[in-house]
């Protein structure tokens, strides 16, 4: 008995980690102080999520060269119920300044916000690409 009941539970664990999580996915940010925006891909790293910079664009929509692509724009957040996550960090390239960051997810729109010693920076609400 304690054996099916072992068995059971580890199915069910198996079958859970196969759900991606709806923040997973290619995320296209709100345009930076220079106008330029990027597509951020986010998916698992550890426990929590993380975001990295694959594509940039300037402000007419041309993809760019950048030295940031690969880079982590996001990293440590831990999701939460009702689509909310939380206790990470979101980098901005065009002010090179690194914030505590929570995001909350609704449909296919993100909405990215950081703080520094209590002052916070709107990031915008970010489209889901694919």
């Amino acid at each position: 008995m304690m054996k099916k009941m072992l068995l059971a539970a580890l199915l069910i664990c198996a079958a859970g980690a196969g759900l991606a999580d709806p923040v997973e996915g290619v995320w296209k940010t709100k345009p930076d102080d220079n106008g330029n925006f990027g597509h951020v891909q986010i998916k698992p790293c550890g426990a929590a999520f993380c975001g990295t910079l694959i594509r940039a664009f300037d402000g007419s929509g041309k993809e760019i060269a950048s030295d940031n692509i690969g880079k982590n724009i996001i990293w440590d957040m831990v999701a939460y119920p009702d689509g909310f996550y939380d206790d990470g960090k979101v980098w901005s390239p065009d002010r090179d300044k690194t914030y505590n960051s929570d995001m909350t997810l609704a449909g296919n729109k993100l909405a990215v916000r950081g703080c520094m010693l209590g002052i916070c920076r709107d990031g915008g609400t970010w489209s889901r690409v694919k």
